[in-house]
């Protein structure tokens, strides 16, 4: 299907949507009741995120956030209440009728913010070619709509291009674990529904790291909806625009703490857990971002760690079952191992027996998996008892 056509049925279909009142069904996780409290209820009417990304506490005051795709205003809206009036939100819409509903209801959200002026712009744009200055942000949002852009990879080099050096993004959006056949790709009302557009989860974080971006993760994970077999999820991810030259922080070593036993970062460097592994100053920098901060420890001299500061959760020595599910890691790392002989490729399903899901389950584990099930119905499999020497999976 082309571009062109792509870009012309989901203008349409959100245009109809905001004429008619259809709901959209993404599912969100938007603050409702508090927003009421500044945001008219026409913007509240037209909520069609999957997500809720400028309310996850990564918007600071006095920055300049970018929202890709703004729609009918909302999260630029709660974007501009945290930022403050000293901050500035740039919302980029292609829907001339969502623009316009924004652009009313600016005054509005500015006077009951009891800002002296807006401190919102709204701009017609595609995502791809943002009418953005290169590096004038802090951070980029978007709220499910990176999906129905047809070149999703020129998405993310935009985004990179207009973050400063040292900003960040966070964008919530619906991927799939595994491919969308073509059947489902050219099927123009599924685009709409945010389905056909959607990237298998190693191919949307894959793409944006090789935009650039680094320490990419999974921030929230919510399931949506399974259609022919194939999960589609709406996941919240952050990542961060690094400094081209990185300065010596002090960190010269970085031991990996657990709970994985082995791990890749996105520059390739491997990392073996207890064992010091000397860093560059551009590793370090990266490994000081927020999602390595309890999974490695930097320090300037070789540390020896005492037991308890590693973290090992190796599985029950019980039987398992196999019911059907599916571990997806999702960052920051590339590839990262348990302690049961698995190696998990970020992005990529991996079937997984009963006690490696009571080890994913497990607190430190928790945040860097997303986990589906399969299995079309109940599984009534019997217990497996693996062998002495290795994995059951």
């Amino acid at each position: 299907m082309a571009e062109e056509t792509i870009t012309r049925q989901v203008t349409e279909r959100y245009a109809r949507a905001l004429a008619t009142g259809e709901q959209m069904c993404c599912p969100t996780s938007y603050n409702f009741e508090d927003l009421r409290r500044f945001v008219p209820e026409e913007v509240l009417g037209v909520s069609y995120g999957c997500g809720a990304p400028a309310g996850l506490a990564t918007v600071r005051p006095g920055e300049t956030v970018l929202d890709i795709g703004s729609g009918g205003g909302i999260d630029c809206f709660e974007a501009a209440r945290l930022v403050g009036p000293s901050g500035r939100v740039i919302g980029v819409d292609m829907t001339d009728e969502m623009l316009a509903l924004a652009r009313r209801n600016a005054p509005l959200v500015a006077a009951n913010l009891g800002y002296a002026a807006p401190n919102t712009e709204f701009r017609k744009g595609h995502a791809e070619t943002l009418p953005v200055a290169d590096g004038s942000v802090d951070l980029v949002i978007s709220n499910c709509v990176i999906n129905l852009a047809p070149d999703k990879a020129g998405v993310f080099r935009e985004m990179y291009r207009v973050i400063r050096p040292g900003g960040r993004f966070t964008i919530s959006d619906i991927v799939a674990d595994q491919r969308v056949p073509n059947y489902l790709v050219h099927d123009t009302q599924k685009w709409g529904d945010c389905l056909s557009g959607a990237l298998h989860s190693a191919d949307y974080l894959g793409g944006l790291v090789d935009a650039g971006f680094l320490g990419v993760h999974q921030i929230t994970f919510s399931p949506w909806r399974v259609i022919d077999g194939i999960h589609f999820f709406s996941l919240t991810l952050a990542g961060f625009k690094l400094s081209e030259t990185a300065e010596f922080n002090g960190a010269r070593y970085a031991t990996l703490l657990g709970p994985f036993s082995r791990a890749v970062d996105e520059l390739g460097n491997a990392y073996r857990r207890g064992v010091p592994q000397v860093v560059s100053a551009r590793v370090a920098q990266l490994l000081t971002t927020p999602p390595f901060e309890r999974l490695l420890l930097l320090s300037e001299t070789p540390v020896s760690l005492a037991d308890e500061r590693v973290i090992s959760i190796p599985p029950a020595a019980t039987p398992c079952v196999w019911k059907g599910n599916f571990a997806i890691f999702t960052g920051p790392f590339v590839e990262a191992d348990d302690d049961d002989n698995h190696t998990y490729r970020r992005g990529m399903p991996l079937e997984i027996c009963s006690k490696t899901l009571d080890v994913l389950e497990s607190g430190p584990y928790t945040p860097h998996f997303t986990v589906i099930n399969r299995a079309g119905e109940p599984v009534a499999g019997e217990a497996v008892t693996c062998g002495p020497g290795g994995s059951c999976c």
